[in-house]
């Protein structure tokens, strides 16, 4: 009887902490709960941190997470308003703003992954198709910094004056969006436009014209290379020129300067004592002869001139 009261007693014991456990649930600071009975939720919300109860094995227990969850948005191609087609990525920042409203809408999160590729891509490419290519680009309109090179590649587009641009499209776009999600018990964070880029078939024009351009301008620099070699050129064939000319100047002058020295002395080698003058005719006379003549060499001279004169005196010794 007594073994019967023990086993009774431990029976009852155990059912009370398989009840208590049942009963009893801890909610973590980065969570929030909602409390179902038979599917339906019962209560508000649980945000407080620590141990609560439930009623057990009639109410369950469905956890959410209370921090910032990320959405990442897959590549779509997007027309603009110019008729542009793009491919856009973006991502966004989310949080459960009303656990017992998420829930009853949407269960869970991958219900709300779900609907935010929805509602964001679906306003995404609204707001992009409103606007044209280069508002998406770019968001302001404070004066680029180009280069020589870059002002002459730069496509017209970039010079066109920015109406809204990119930030205020990302935030149409965050306005549009959380009346939406709002209704699901999301708080849309932030959204941002993670990648733009063209088509391949437009991108392909684009490298193609990208080419031409840097090639026009190589072809340029090459001209205006050309030209500044010719004009380098013709400006060394006209020092050259100058130099020589000077140089065959100051040549002349020398040569000239030398045989006025020479003749000089020759006039007053000439015009000193009969025996010096007769001396320094037969020097030049034989070096007339040296340079003139050679043994294959035939004169026909007249006796009478000088330049036979020494000639005839030798022969006639």
């Amino acid at each position: 009887m007594k073994n019967l009261k023990l086993i009774i007693i431990g029976v009852a014991a155990f059912i009370v902490l398989i009840i208590l456990f049942s009963s009893a649930y801890i909610v973590s600071e980065t969570e929030q709960v909602i409390i179902t009975q038979f599917g339906k939720p019962v209560g508000d919300p649980v945000v407080t941190p620590g141990m609560h109860f439930k009623l057990p094995f009639i109410q369950a227990v469905n956890s959410f997470d209370k921090r910032f969850l990320e959405w990442d948005g897959d590549p779509n191609q997007v027309p603009t308003k110019d008729k542009r087609f793009i491919w856009v990525d973006t991502y966004a920042r989310w949080r459960i703003q009303d656990a017992l409203l998420f829930f009853q809408r949407l269960r869970d999160e991958r219900g709300a992954q779900s609907r935010l590729d929805d509602i964001l891509d679906g306003e995404t490419r609204n707001a992009i198709a409103n606007h044209d290519l280069v508002e998406v680009i770019r968001s302001t309109n404070r004066e680029l910094q180009f280069g020589e090179i870059a002002e002459e590649v730069l496509d017209t587009e970039a010079k066109i004056k920015i109406q809204h641009g990119r930030d205020k499209i990302t935030r149409i776009i965050i306005e549009n969006a959380s009346q939406r999600v709002s209704e699901l018990g999301i708080e849309l964070l932030d959204l941002r436009l993670k990648r733009i880029n063209y088509v391949e078939e437009v991108q392909q024009k684009i490298y193609e014209r990208m080419i031409a351009e840097r090639q026009r301008i190589a072809d340029k620099f090459r001209s205006e290379g050309q030209g500044e070699a010719a004009k380098i050129l013709g400006d060394k064939a006209r020092d050259l020129n100058q130099i020589e000319s000077e140089a065959y100047r100051q040549a002349e002058q020398i040569k000239g300067k030398a045989d006025a020295e020479a003749t000089a002395i020759y006039a007053r080698a000439y015009n000193q004592s009969n025996s010096s003058r007769d001396f320094y005719q037969f020097i030049k006379t034989m070096e007339t002869y040296q340079n003139t003549l050679t043994e294959k060499d035939w004169l026909v001279l007249s006796t009478k001139g000088d330049f036979f004169k020494f000639l005839q005196k030798q022969s006639g010794r």
